[in-house]
């Protein structure tokens, strides 16, 4: 009985931890860039049930000899293994304003994405998709939450003019003047980037590599439009309410177990 409520309580953990999940989803449907997460779900490796029984030998002593018999298996529980962005392209929304900038992806190998590369506040290398960008006091060229935007060489981008201008290769043109060109970097595989939070992704080891002027990576750069979220607003409300009523079913089988273990400590082996 005991390993019902191990089970049942296994569930309950995965489905909360699934909703928070679905949940954050659904509040970053209008964050720029936001990758959707996805969560992974598995089962605790199954265990094998054997009964337990006692025959007598043929031989005149008649000892008792222990046998196993093999009923079947047992899951023991499910959780979350994981939770992976998905890198699905988002919608491309016009805004007109010129710091901002869509990356819409062309060619890319399979798994693999393309992000902007930013400076933190900790002036550590980051990469995001959000291309909601803005200018600071000093005219660099900035996320919403202050990351400085780079360029190909990994320096920041400086402008000095409103009406500046962004080809679709990146290249920025301030005054007539080509300034610098954004920083497309490439991950091979895009389970490898870990969020952070603000919309940005970090790497563990290597920088990763720039796709600028790399033939087999193709992407274009649209000025005065931004990346939406990818977030499938209905099909993420649709599993919010399954994980919701996944977690009541579980909760039903405990309270079930709780009355049945409640009955069993008052009720049997009372005297009459």
């Amino acid at each position: 009985m005991l390993r019902g409520l191990y089970s049942a309580a296994s569930g309950m953990l995965t489905q909360q931890r699934r909703s928070e999940i679905l949940s954050n989803n659904m509040a970053n449907s209008n964050t720029p860039g936001f990758k959707a997460d996805q969560s992974s779900l598995r089962s605790f490796p199954e265990m094998l049930i054997h009964s337990l029984e006692s025959v007598k030998t043929p031989l005149g002593n008649g000892k008792n000899i222990a046998k196993s018999t093999q009923i079947g298996s047992l899951n023991t529980g499910v959780y979350i293994q994981d939770a992976t962005a998905l890198f699905k392209q988002g919608d491309i929304r016009e805004t007109g304003r010129a710091t901002d900038i869509a990356l819409v992806d062309g060619n890319i190998p399979e798994n693999g994405a393309l992000l902007f590369s930013v400076e933190n506040s900790n002036g550590e290398l980051r990469y995001t998709r959000n291309g909601n960008f803005t200018q600071d006091a000093a005219g660099f060229l900035t996320t919403n939450e202050g990351y400085y935007v780079l360029d190909n060489a990994g320096n920041r981008i400086q402008i000095q003019n409103a009406d500046f201008k962004v080809t679709s290769n990146g290249t920025i043109i301030d005054g007539n003047i080509e300034v610098a060109q954004l920083n497309i970097a490439f991950a091979e595989n895009a389970n490898d980037l870990i969020k952070e939070g603000n919309g940005l992704f970090g790497v563990e080891g290597a920088d990763l590599p720039s796709a600028v002027n790399n033939p087999d990576i193709s992407y274009t750069l649209s000025q005065g439009f931004v990346e939406r979220s990818n977030v499938d607003v209905s099909q993420t409300m649709t599993d919010l309410m399954m994980a919701y009523r996944a977690f009541e079913a579980n909760q039903k089988i405990l309270q079930a177990y709780d009355r049945s273990l409640e009955k069993a400590v008052n009720e049997i082996g009372r005297l009459r």
